[in-house]
């Protein structure tokens, strides 16, 4: 419910802030960063109400309406060609063309990069405000937390804040079937319709500390729970959300947790970022 309708709008205010308070982000200086839609967003919200020219470079396999949306709020996106995934599967090797663009356009604007799989903010942001309203928000109960991991700035910051309040408190990472390097498989599945997370690598923001064990999902479970999420809960969310639920419902089911247990994950962002487009906007 966050204004950016993703989670990434409180990392991005936080990272903004950041750098402002650093010095290496001066007011009204052009920001620059490479997403998959989701930090564009949160980002394109923070820089249109502090007045910063945002750059966002994204892979053409990102949906488009990701796009439509950052730019609607006066950011410019500017989508890279894929070298391997296709429309709705994004691979590490797309992600590296789409930062190599970013890299050379941070230069040829003089931009601040927010380089969010590297920015220790990002986690920190997590820590600060989303494992608080967590507690809070449960009446000081959690027992599990699940979550996919991206860059890994909600896993690591929300779970490590939880830790400290409960110290017996599990936390699992959710991976696409196929693409689980956190659990330590050999990537065979590397197109999967989680955008933004799965991507094949263990981020540099994980932390292995606050991890318990992980959960893997199927792009059919994933899909069925996200039709779930709107059918009986009333709520039009993305595929990682879907991922989410799936993954604690499995926790429940499996015996890994009490079956009373205080499961939270998050819902990631709406699902009106993945509505089928015309093939002329792709």
């Amino acid at each position: 419910m966050n204004p950016g309708a993703s989670i990434k709008c409180r990392s991005s205010l936080y990272m903004i802030r950041k750098a402002l308070e650093s010095g290496e982000l001066k007011p009204g200086g052009p920001v620059l960063e490479v997403t998959s839609g989701n930090q564009g967003c949160g980002l394109a919200v923070v820089c249109a109400v502090l007045g910063h020219p945002l750059t966002l470079t994204m892979s053409k396999g990102n949906s488009a309406q990701r796009a439509i949306h950052m730019e609607a709020l006066g950011a410019k996106c500017v989508r890279v060609p894929q070298v391997e995934g296709t429309y709705g599967n994004v691979t590490l090797a797309d992600v590296k063309e789409a930062e190599a663009e970013g890299m050379r356009l941070v230069d040829e604007l003089g931009a601040y990069y927010i380089n969010q799989f590297n920015n220790e903010a990002n986690a920190e942001a997590h820590y600060k405000t989303t494992g608080p309203e967590i507690w809070r928000q449960t009446g000081h109960h959690v027992d599990v937390f699940v979550a996919t991991v991206g860059t890994a700035g909600t896993f690591t910051g929300t779970s490590k804040y939880l830790k400290e309040k409960n110290p017996n408190l599990l936390s699992f990472v959710v991976e696409p079937a196929g693409s689980e390097p956190i659990k330590g498989k050999e990537i065979t599945k590397p197109l999967h319709l989680l955008q933004g997370s799965g991507y094949g690598c263990v981020p540099n923001l994980f932390k292995f500390d606050y991890m318990d064990g992980t959960v893997s999902v199927t792009d059919e479970e994933v899909i069925k729970y996200k039709n779930l999420i709107g059918e009986k809960e009333g709520l039009f969310v993305g595929y990682t959300s879907g991922a989410n639920v799936a993954a604690a419902v499995h926790l429940l089911q499996s015996g890994k947790v009490p079956k009373d247990a205080w499961v939270v994950t998050t819902l990631n962002d709406t699902g009106l970022k993945y509505t089928p487009v015309p093939n002329e906007c792709v």
